[in-house]
């Protein structure tokens, strides 16, 4: 049997061991998945930031982002015992035990297994019910150019502040931004999600025919603002995730002040260990500004007086209280 020239990588006072290390993962720029450990481990203190002591989805790609992915949320028996794990719950009432990366000896364990990026849960191990992260993801629509999406990270911005929220502005590494949003862990899923479908609607109001709440795809117009990122077992990629397209884009945090001017195709695995370098990372305050969701859910009430009941949820997710035909409006007017 050929030999598959294993190295050991010394991190976080750990020898991990990573196979095969030349395997192409980023085939058009020739990268590798000792590339992609390289990076991490450089920037391990940052993106350790983004994912301690949260329960995290590995989504492998074995062979590099031209294969093909799989999620696994359950860690395997047999890895090793110093891991961090929390037991999650799902919507379906099962459980499992999820990789928990505190340091980054996790981030190389995970990318030894082709994991690219890192899909944390909006919660803290102590605390499993009751999320400290709200997020707004904004994915625009084919042919809605980033422009666009600037557009609506501004006016989503100037919603969370009149509702005492702060937000940290990231790229998505694909077509959009994520803005993620420090809260007080008290409220549970239900009421995070209700808060931020809230927050979809203001958004769309203030930009019509630019951002849309709307769930199915045939009604969506300009940037989706989708809401139903912060249902239970929902997650994004995390902060300086690398994405598993062909030039490794990052999911890098950047300042409201370079909205205007930010590139995501200039955030890559090869620039952003230097921007780190440079400037710092910009969301690294996050953790100082936690907020209330008092004013949000207000306005879902207001939305509600108004007559404007729950969206549609995930697929996955039970018929909720009050929400509409979790059918498409085409597919409702034929019957």
């Amino acid at each position: 049997m050929a030999k598959d020239n294993a190295i050991l990588v010394d991190v976080a006072g750990r020898e991990v061991r990573v196979s095969n290390p030349g395997k192409l993962f980023f085939p058009e720029p020739g990268w590798t998945k000792l590339d992609l450990v390289n990076y991490y481990v450089e920037c391990q203190e940052a993106v350790v930031r983004h994912l301690r002591e949260r329960p995290t989805t590995l989504k492998r790609w074995v062979d590099g982002v031209n294969g093909e992915f799989f999620f696994q949320k359950r860690v395997p028996p047999t890895a090793p015992a110093w891991l961090n794990t929390a037991t999650v719950r799902f919507p379906s009432g099962r459980t499992a035990r999820e990789l928990v990366p505190n340091d980054g000896a996790h981030l190389v364990w995970g990318v030894n297994l082709g994991v690219i990026d890192w899909n944390p849960w909006p919660v803290r191990r102590r605390d499993l019910d009751h999320p400290d992260e709200l997020r707004v993801d904004l994915d625009p629509t084919p042919g809605v150019d980033f422009d666009e999406v600037r557009a609506v990270a501004g006016c989503s911005r100037e919603v969370l502040i009149e509702h005492g929220l702060v937000g940290f502005p990231k790229t998505s590494g694909s077509r959009g931004i994520h803005i993620n949003v420090r809260i007080h862990p008290k409220r549970r899923f239900e009421e995070v999600r209700r808060a931020a479908l809230a927050l979809a609607r203001e958004v769309e109001r203030r930009m019509p025919g630019r951002a849309t709440s709307k769930w199915w795809k045939e009604e969506r117009v300009g940037v989706f603002v989708d809401y139903n990122q912060n249902a239970r077992d929902r997650t994004v990629a995390s902060a300086y995730s690398v994405r598993a397209v062909s030039d490794a884009r990052v999911s890098c945090p950047f300042d409201w002040d370079e909205l205007d001017d930010v590139d995501p195709a200039a955030l890559r695995l090869d620039t952003v260990p230097a921007r780190l370098r440079e400037r710092g990372d910009p969301a690294a305050a996050i953790d100082e500004h936690p907020g209330s969701l008092d004013a949000l859910l207000e306005l879902a009430a207001r939305d509600e007086a108004s007559g404007l009941g729950d969206a549609p949820w995930p697929p996955n997710f039970a018929k909720q209280p009050g929400e509409a035909p979790r059918v498409a409006p085409s597919r409702a007017r034929r019957s």
